[in-house]
């Protein structure tokens, strides 16, 4: 069933009774609102750490004493053990007061060679970083973090604005890293570490002293599963990081009260940080519109009294009056207004600039700084000639300067508005999980004694909830009372209601329709549906598609060779124009050779920066992988993005993939004198461990067997010496008997006869697409159960559209031929393996992969795993195996086969968007540099003047994210036929 399709689908492991939660999250990183807290935080969790060295040179024991003695004089060291016979030594020691790189430095001060220096941690954080505008920018942040000790992984996302690093705890720490961030010129704040899965944030009013906060931290380290506390005396907030296996946020606020001596009385809230990523997009937001508006201010007067006044000689001919010299009122009043707009409005750029320089590469700032300065300077050279001569006579480029800067920061302004909007999708999946819950109080006979309505993070595992009518499902969990049907749309994209009774799970966000319910909490916090989901698309934003390499490669030798362009556009004006080459008359009014030239050169310097070309990729990732989620798709990252495109071939499994996946028992024979009770009793025991569909099957039929005959048993046997035969089926000890349950394959490798008898039915049993399940008890074989998995009700219309496609469909799948070939017949398929183990279906992929063919391989049991790794593209079906989630590229949350093609289609129009972003990236610089450089100038008198050259660079940027933007307007070409399914409200998987 698709609800528990999608808990399925994140690594879920859940009982029926709710008990057996999953513990691990599916991504082991991800976004917490603790970015307003101290960076230390990652390492607060533990109170010490321990490392341990090889040392050479120890010859004696007067040698360990000093090493000893020294490391103990160390601050933050705990203790130090070291052995001379083995030249080690353990230290250990506080990693909030020291780090091993220390320790390792102190001992080779000593004359000693750590010979050995193991890496024994590797922590993962994530960085916000600020300031990027191109490709060359968040090359430079990849570089410096690559570059400082103890980090092995950085990768940075230009789009998302975030930096995953994994480092060395041992050698390196978060300010550290924030550090490496700055230096490169770069703003750099904390989100999240590995360790902050599960958080609390609290309000506490009525402390009184120090003593008071103190008293809190050690009641709450006191409590089991609490992980660390970090406690903000000063705003009267605390952050607690627990173990949720072992406590939950109520317990922890109830602590905090508890916490209170004699008369004082602490008043302890909850309180939600706000939204950090959305927070300081608002705040970059509103700094470049101040300052646009506050440019605008200066910039507004210069281009009138440049460009505007002097067209109506009635009102600008004040401006030529003549204060000293040559120097004009207008000349003056620019020069005033622009100074401000180039060194402290733009003083961004200088400074990006600089660190730039310093890290040897070049990126937006740096041309920008080049033409601003380049007309700027020139135009105070001019005045300054004007203010020391009565002769000279000379044209300033003051408006240049000004409204170059001015268009630059209303482009960024607008990059930063639309850029906002590429990760719509995922703020609508965070916002989907209601404010508050109904916690019920049962009794001991679970008798609802009271209900109080709280804030769904304070909800722990194994609280009982009511969800009424109308309401939304507040976490995960088991329906343990009542019976209702629930939208579950809002996840899945199905809009029809999915009926709940008790035993059936669901999933936070999703809308209770008709019926109340009582639902018990099985994952709360990040451990819910909805949090795996939006950490797995937040990876997934962040990871850099191969095709980004194009621009990376671009940005490496495109600003040097814009600069070289720019000069070479000067030179090749102005010396023509010295040596009077082309007309004098080309030369506007009030204007000399050597200006025009240099206008030429500041348009060229500024039209062709590259910040569009880096944004072209991430940007249409960012909105495909959010929009891919809407509809049910999880794409892990923008290289299953981009290869899915490619695909010629599609690999189905059969069982759970093209069929249902619930087989029921349809038929059974008996073929010697053991009753079928009996026999079906010793096919469950054996069956009992496995988790393969036909082992539900038998399961199922048993039980319903023994409700029938009315049989009870007391005592059930236990299988013994259980055994797993890869694509052929499992054999036990029951009792004193060997059974073997499985196809004919296993029979054959077990040396059990079958007779002629047997071989017919089995036969007509494959004919009729039906598996048959042979039983063997002490080496003969006793009986067979034909088993019937239904198709799916959209396989057929799958295959149909993806051979439109110019693709491939093929089935592999460990049963029998004649199934195998039934079931293709009727979906469509005529190229079917059957009787393939798991490496087999790996072995085929790499076979057609051998044929230069990008396979992808649809599957969802453990089986499939080495396959859908294999796979140029790995899809795994929502309600399959962890192990296949895993390993798959592409998670369909829905379990529907239409998916397939989803992925698929996604994946072609987000590659043809990202190459319109080329288009569009890289089509003003190709069109825009000649004009720039005034190749139309002699013909039509067209130029571009450096302003209107800054608005075109603007426009590029802001083309590429509204480009992207349109994926947010992607429609499935298959829609989800809501056809009801066999069995779809009966046994929960």
């Amino acid at each position: 069933m698709v609800h528990e399709n999608i808990v399925c689908s994140l690594g879920k492991k859940m009982e029926q009774n709710g008990e057996g939660a999953l513990k691990t999250p599916l991504l082991q990183d991800h976004g917490s609102s603790s970015a307003n807290h101290s960076q230390d935080t990652w390492r607060s969790n533990q109170n010490t750490r321990k490392v341990m060295f090889k040392i050479q040179g120890i010859k004696c024991g007067s040698c360990t004493v000093s090493i000893e003695s020294m490391l103990g004089s160390m601050e933050g060291i705990e203790s130090i053990v070291v052995s001379p016979l083995q030249g080690q030594a353990v230290v250990l020691y506080k990693p909030e007061v020291t780090n091993a790189k220390e320790i390792k430095e102190v001992i080779e001060d000593m004359g000693y060679h750590v010979n050995e220096f193991p890496e024994q941690d590797i922590a993962v954080c994530r960085l916000r970083i600020k300031g990027m505008a191109c490709t060359s920018c968040s090359e430079s942040v990849e570089r410096a973090l690559l570059t400082a000790d103890g980090v092995k992984k950085a990768v940075v996302g230009l789009a998302l604005e975030e930096a995953k690093i994994h480092f060395d705890p041992n050698v390196t720490d978060a300010n550290h890293l924030i550090e490496a961030v700055e230096d490169a010129g770069f703003g750099a704040d904390w989100i999240s570490s590995g360790d902050d899965v599960n958080k609390v944030h609290l309000r506490i009013e009525g402390l009184q002293s120090a003593e008071d906060g103190i008293l809190i931290q050690s009641s709450l380290n006191a409590l089991e599963g609490v992980n660390y506390v970090q406690m903000d005396e000063k705003a009267q907030k605390i952050t607690i990081a627990y173990d949720p296996d072992l406590t939950g946020p109520r317990t922890l606020l109830q602590c905090c009260q508890g916490a209170a001596l004699g008369p004082n009385q602490y008043h302890v809230s909850l309180y939600t940080p706000s939204r950090h990523r959305e927070t300081e997009r608002q705040h970059e937001s509103r700094v470049y519109r101040n300052q646009f508006l506050w440019s605008c201010l200066f910039s507004v007067p210069v281009f009138f009294s440049s460009m505007v006044l002097p067209m109506f000689p009635s009102c600008g001919d004040w401006l030529d009056d003549k204060l000293f010299n040559n120097l004009t009122i207008g000349m003056l009043l620019r020069w005033i207004f622009c100074t401000p707009v180039q060194f402290i409005i733009g003083w961004r750029f200088y400074i990006g600039t600089y660190y730039a320089l310093r890290q040897c590469s070049t990126n937006m700032d740096v041309l920008v700084a080049m033409g601003t300065n380049a007309a700027y300077f020139y135009s105070v050279y001019v005045a300054i000639k004007a203010l020391t001569s009565d002769s000279f006579e000379g044209q300033d480029f003051f408006e240049t300067s000004a409204m170059l800067i001015s268009f630059i920061l209303l482009g960024k302004f607008l990059e930063v508005v639309a850029k906002g909007k590429t990760s719509d999708a995922l703020a609508k999946l965070t916002d989907l999980a209601p404010d508050t819950a109904v916690l019920l109080t049962l009794d001991a006979d679970g008798k609802v004694i009271s209900e109080m309505e709280i804030s769904t993070q304070l909800l722990q595992r194994n609280d009982v909830i009511k969800i009424v009518p109308g309401t939304k499902v507040p976490v995960d969990g088991v329906v343990v009372e009542g019976q209702s049907h629930v939208n579950e749309s809002m996840i899945t994209g199905e809009a029809r209601a999915i009926s709940k009774k008790p035993g059936d799970k669901v999933i936070g966000g999703t809308v209770n329709e008709n019926g109340c319910i009582f639902v018990r909490a099985t994952h709360v916090g990040s451990d819910t549906a909805l949090s795996q989901i939006v950490q797995l698309v937040e990876a997934a934003q962040l990871s850099r598609a191969p095709v980004q390499k194009l621009a990376d490669k671009i940005s490496r030798f495109f600003v040097p060779t814009v600069v070289l362009a720019a000069f070479l556009t000067w030179l090749g004006w102005f010396i023509p124009g010295e040596v009077h080459l082309y007309p004098s008359s080309w030369i506007p009014k009030a204007m000399d050779g050597f200006e025009l030239a240099l206008q030429f050169g500041i348009s060229v310097l500024v039209v062709a920066c590259p910040c569009a070309l880096g944004l072209a990729t991430p940007t249409a990732v960012m909105v495909a992988t959010g929009k891919g989620a809407s509809h049910g798709v999880l794409i892990k990252g923008g290289n299953a993005l981009e290869k899915a495109h490619k695909v010629k071939v599609v690999i189905f499994d059969k069982t759970g993939t093209l069929t249902v996946g619930k087989p029921a028992v349809t038929n059974t024979m008996v073929f010697s004198k053991i009753p079928l009770q009996e026999l079906c009793e010793l096919a469950a025991v054996a069956e009992a461990n496995s988790e393969h569909p036909l082992a539900k099957a038998v399961l199922a039929y048993t039980k319903k067997l023994h409700e029938q005959y009315g049989i009870h048993s007391d005592h059930t046997l236990e299988p013994k010496d259980f055994e797993v035969h890869p694509g052929a089926g499992v054999s036990a000890k029951v009792g004193d008997r060997t059974v073997l349950v499985g196809n004919k394959r296993l029979m054959l490798a077990s040396q059990v006869p079958i007779a002629p008898e047997v071989q017919e039915y089995v036969s007509d049993t494959e004919h009729l697409a039906r598996t048959c399940v042979l039983i063997a008890v002490d080496g003969v074989l006793c009986g067979a159960f034909a088993v019937s998995d239904p198709l799916k009700p959209e396989a057929q219309r799958v295959v149909s559209f993806l051979s439109s496609m110019s693709i491939l469909s093929i089935m592999v799948t460990g049963d029998n031929l004649a199934t195998a070939k039934a079931i293709g017949n009727e979906v469509g398929i005529k190229t079917v393996y059957a009787e393939t183990d798991p490496v087999g279906k790996a072995e085929r992929i790499k076979e057609l992969q051998m044929k230069g063919l990008t396979v992808a391989m649809v599957g969802d049991g453990i089986n499939d795993s080495p396959a859908l790794v294999a796979a140029d593209v790995g899809m795994a079906i929502g309600a399959g195996t962890d192990v296949a989630i895993e390993a798959a590229d592409v998670v369909l949350m829905k379990s529907n086969l239409e998916d397939v093609v989803t992925a698929i289609d996604l994946s072609k129009k987000t590659l043809s968007r990202i190459r319109l972003n080329y288009v569009w990236a890289l089509g003003y610089n190709i069109l825009g540099m000649p004009i720039a450089a005034g190749v139309l100038f002699p013909f039509t008198g067209i130029r571009l003047p450096p302003w209107l050259a800054g608005a075109c660079m603007a426009a590029s940027s802001l083309s590429v994210v509204c480009s992207s933007l349109l994926l947010q307007f992607y429609q499935k070409p298959l829609q989800v036929q809501h056809a009801q399914r066999p069995e779809d409200d009966s046994i929960s998987v």
